[in-house]
Parts: structure tokens; C-alpha cells; sequence
């Protein structure tokens, strides 16, 4: 079987860049902790890992030799412009988890003044628009109502444990 050279490497830098996240969000994770936070909600954690894995290695599974839509990588592309703003703009709060430091204030910096969770908007377009490119469209559906799922219970803790009366309320500073 031939691989698209693009395909893979396309595929290496998101892996790549998903395990350097991992590390980033370990150390930010212990360095909130050791300030006092407290995680929420840990319950649906591997239920997010386990959707993501998947998703990631279904894609080394089945796009490695299909050429992918250019217009499409320069859509996700885009998304990782706003990842790199999103994770800017938290900074060591940045994490995979629901921490909480008890006493601090929400950040109201970058896409946070537009909407109350941009990360998980990015997400959900990066999870549908990947395996569009390669033109796996059942699987593009498939992990965004999966990803759904997932989010939409992380949201609704993540927003009670933050004092969020309405998942669709902004950030407050």
C-alpha cells in the first residue's frame, strides 16, 4: 500500500503536537495543584482521552494513503492559529483537566472575551475537519457526535464548577 507523503506528515505533526500538549498540560496540571486547585468532575476524563485516542489512531489507520484536500488543511490549519491564541491566552492555566483555584478570577483575555469556551469549539472543528480532508466523511460524523458527547458533559461540569449559571453565559474576568 502507497502513503501520501503529505498525509503523513500531516498526521506525525498533529500527533507531535497533541503529545507535546499532553506534556504542556501535565506540568501546568501540577503546578495549579501545588497552588491549591482542585480538579472537578475527573469522572468523564477518560471517556475525553479515550475519544481523542481513537479518533487519532483511526486517522493513522485509515488516511495515511488518501491525498487530503488542501482547502480542508488550510481550514484546520486556521484552527490552530485560535488553539495557539486559546492556549496564549490561559497560559499555565492551560490544562486537560477541570482545575479550580479557589479565589481566582475567570480569564476574560483573547477568544475568551468571545466565547465562553473557544477551546472546545476548536476542537470540535479540528475533529470534524481532519478527517474531512482525507475525505472520511462516516468517520468525521461518527467522532464529532462522539466529541459531542464528550464535550457536552465536560461543559456542563466545567460550567458548574466555574459558578456558570448557563453554558452559553461569557467568561467573566
Amino acid at each position: 500500500m502507497q502513503f501520501d507523503p503529505l498525509s503523513v506528515a500531516v498526521l506525525s505533526l498533529v500527533t507531535l503536537q497533541r503529545v507535546g500538549e499532553l506534556a504542556l498540560a501535565r506540568r501546568n496540571t501540577r503546578r495549579l495543584l501545588a497552588r491549591g486547585a482542585v480538579e472537578v468532575a475527573p469522572g468523564h476524563y477518560p471517556a475525553i482521552v479515550g475519544v481523542h485516542a481513537a479518533w487519532l489512531l483511526g486517522l493513522w489507520a485509515l488516511a495515511p494513503p488518501r491525498a487530503p484536500s488542501l482547502v480542508l488543511l488550510a481550514a484546520f490549519g486556521l484552527l490552530q492559529v485560535g488553539r495557539a491564541w486559546v492556549l496564549a491566552a490561559l497560559g499555565g492555566r492551560w490544562t486537560t483537566r477541570i482545575l479550580v483555584v479557589p479565589g481566582e478570577t475567570l480569564t476574560s483575555a483573547g477568544p475568551y472575551r468571545l466565547l465562553a469556551h473557544p477551546n472546545y469549539a476548536i476542537v470540535a472543528g479540528e475533529v470534524l475537519l481532519l478527517p474531512l480532508a482525507f475525505g472520511l466523511v462516516a468517520f468525521a460524523l461518527v467522532f464529532t457526535a462522539l466529541n459531542a458527547v464528550v464535550l457536552w458533559v465536560r461543559i456542563q461540569a466545567e460550567d458548574k464548577a466555574l459558578g456558570r449559571r448557563q453554558r452559553r453565559e461569557p467568561a467573566r474576568p
